[in-house]
């Protein structure tokens, strides 16, 4: 069980991360947004560090997106360039 959070975690950042350099987003842009490091933003897209569900949505916010396209982007739908 804790591997497949753990496995999930990661796809999450992956999303995460996946969605931001689309929007052509640094990690500076989105860290000064969060009001933290671009050290610890870079932690959240590796999957180092976990984040709160406020963090979550803060990120979807920023992103643009709904939060369900960053936690099932192949079930999400309208992705378009994401999927």
């Amino acid at each position: 069980m804790k591997d497949k959070a753990k496995q999930q975690m990661h796809e999450v950042a992956s999303t995460i991360r996946k969605i931001r350099e689309q929007k052509n987003y640094t990690q500076d842009y989105l860290a000064a947004k969060l009001d933290i490091s671009q050290n610890a933003y870079s932690k959240i897209e590796l999957g180092y560090s976990k984040i709160t569900l406020d963090r979550l949505f803060q990120i979807a916010v920023i992103l643009e997106v709904e939060v369900m396209q960053l936690l099932y982007p192949e079930k999400a739908g309208n992705l378009g360039p994401f999927a």
